[in-house]
C-alpha cells in the first residue's frame, strides 16, 4: 500500500530478512549496511526517521516525499551520483549527458534523466537500490553468489500525524530490548535512537519529525519540535518510548538503573485477562500488526487509503479500518489479523 499522489509525503515501515533467516549481520556488516542506507537516503531524496539493524533482518521507518515539480539539474545529478560508493560510472553519465546536449537531443536527454528520477522519491526504488548494493558488497566480501534476502520486502504505510508514527518508531527502536540484547535502546549501536543519542545529525532530524507528529495531535505537549534543542526532543521521545509521565533516567540508592525490563509473559497475561493494555506494555510484545497490518493510523486515515484502493478488495468488505486488538488506544490497521497477533 502506498500513499495517494494527493499526499505530499508518505511514511513506511519497511522490513526485510536474510534468506533462510540466517544470522549473517555481525558488527562490520551492520556498520556497512548503515553506511549504504545513509548514502541511498540522500540519493533517493527520502528521510530515515529511525531504524534497527539486527542479526538477520532490519527495520527502517522512512519518510518519502512526493516527487518535486522542479527536478535537479544534470550537474546536480552528477554530484549526487558521485557521493555513492561502489561501481557508479559517473564519467559515463557525464559523457552521455554532454552527448545529448551537444546534439540538442532534448527528448533523449529527458528520457535518460528520467531513468534516474524513477529511482528517487519512491519507497520501492529506495529499498531495491539499498538491498542490491548491500548484496553486491556482502557477496564480494564473503566470496558468495546469489540472493541474500528472503523476499522483496514488507512494508506498512503509517499515518504521519499523531501517535501512529511515534508508536511505529518506538516499536522499531525497542527491537533489541524485546530481544533481550540490551535494557535500553540507547545501548544498542545500530538503531536510530542510539545514533540520535550521541548527537548524529541525520538521526536527530528523523526523531524531530516523529516528535512533531505527536504534537500535531497533542498541542498541550508544546510546539516547535523543529527548533527545540536536541536534548528536549530526545527527552520527549524517550518519555513516549518508556511511558508518558514516567522518568526512567538515573539510578536507585543501590545503584540500579531506573529502567524497566520487558516481561513478555506478564504482558500476555494482562492482554488475556483484561483484553487491552496501555501502549507502554503493548510495545513490550512482538506485534504482527506493525509488520503485517498493511496500514497503521487513525480510523479516518486507514479508511481514506482503503477508499482510494477499493478495487483491490472484495465486494463484501464495507470499510477499511480494523481496531488494533489488545491495545487500550485508538490505533487502526487495514488487515485484521486473526491468529498469532502477539509473539
Amino acid at each position: 500500500m502506498k500513499v495517494p499522489d494527493s499526499h505530499p509525503v508518505g511514511y513506511y515501515h519497511c522490513i526485510s530478512r536474510i534468506v533462510d533467516r540466517q544470522f549473517l549481520f555481525g558488527d562490520l556488516e551492520r556498520e556497512q549496511f548503515v553506511q549504504f542506507m545513509r548514502e541511498y537516503e540522500a540519493f533517493c531524496g527520502v528521510r530515515i526517521l529511525t531504524y534497527c539493524i539486527l542479526s538477520n533482518h532490519f527495520h527502517i521507518l522512512v519518510e518519502v516525499p512526493k516527487r518535486p515539480e522542479v527536478l535537479p539539474s544534470p550537474d546536480e545529478l552528477v554530484k549526487m551520483l558521485g557521493r555513492l560508493s561502489g561501481n557508479v560510472s559517473v564519467g559515463t553519465v557525464v559523457q552521455r549527458i554532454e552527448m545529448f546536449q551537444k546534439a540538442k537531443a532534448h527528448q533523449e536527454l529527458e528520457e535518460y534523466l528520467e531513468s534516474f528520477w524513477a529511482r528517487m522519491w519512491d519507497v520501492s526504488a529506495f529499498m531495491k537500490l539499498l538491498k542490491q548494493r548491500y548484496t553486491q558488497w556482502y557477496n564480494s566480501l564473503k566470496g558468495r553468489k546469489g540472493t541474500l534476502w528472503e523476499e522483496r520486502f514488507k512494508s506498512v504505510l503509517v499515518d504521519g500525524c499523531g501517535e501512529a508514527l511515534a508508536t511505529m518508531a518506538a516499536y522499531i527502536d525497542l527491537n533489541p530490548v524485546r530481544a533481550g540484547i540490551v535494557e535500553d535502546p540507547g545501548d544498542y549501536r545500530w538503531c536510530g535512537y542510539a545514533e540520535a543519542s550521541v548527537g548524529r545529525r541525520r538521526a536527530m532530524e528523523g526523531l524531530r519529525i516523529v516528535v512533531a507528529a505527536m504534537e500535531r495531535v497533542h498541542p498541550e505537549a508544546g510546539h516547535g519540535a523543529k527548533h527545540r534543542p536536541a536534548e528536549a526532543v530526545m527527552s520527549k521521545y524517550r518519555l513516549f518510548v518508556y511511558g508518558e509521565g514516567e522518568e526512567r533516567d538515573g539510578y536507585t540508592a543501590e545503584g540500579v538503573p531506573l529502567r524497566r525490563g520487558f516481561d513478555r509473559e506478564a504482558v500476555l497475561k494482562m492482554v488475556s485477562e483484561k483484553g487491552r493494555v496501555g501502549l507502554e506494555d503493548f510495545l513490550r510484545l512482538r506485534v504482527r500488526y506493525f509488520a503485517d497490518g498493511a496500514i497503521l493510523g487513525t480510523r479516518g486515515f486507514v479508511d481514506s487509503i482503503f477508499a482510494g484502493a477499493r478495487e483491490r478488495f472484495g465486494a463484501t468488505r464495507k470499510d477499511g479500518a480494523r481496531r488494533v486488538r489488545g491495545l487500550n488506544g485508538e490505533l487502526y490497521v487495514l488487515r485484521d489479523l486473526k491468529t498469532a497477533v502477539f509473539r
